[in-house]
């Protein structure tokens, strides 16, 4: 049985991901299963998301500890 996406490291899910994303490419799958794996991915993409936020917010706190290290904005790729 596949673990829950919450509990999946990052670099877990981003290899479950890649193949999720290899079998619906290839579409050979059914469309009953392959809707279960865009399902699973969404919920692998999002709770990956949230992990990096999470470490986007402890660095920022660190770094705010150090009043001569400056912040700067976190610019995502694709936006």
């Amino acid at each position: 049985m596949a673990k829950k996406p919450e509990n999946l490291s990052f670099e877990e899910s981003l290899g479950e991901l890649e193949r999720i994303v290899a079998d619906l490419e290839q579409g050979d799958i059914s469309i009953d299963d392959a809707l279960k794996q865009f399902e699973r991915g969404i919920n692998l993409v999002r709770n990956s998301q949230a992990k990096l936020e999470q470490a986007q917010q402890k660095v920022a706190i660190l770094l705010k500890q150090d009043e001569n290290a400056p912040l700067s904005p976190y610019a995502v790729e694709g936006e």
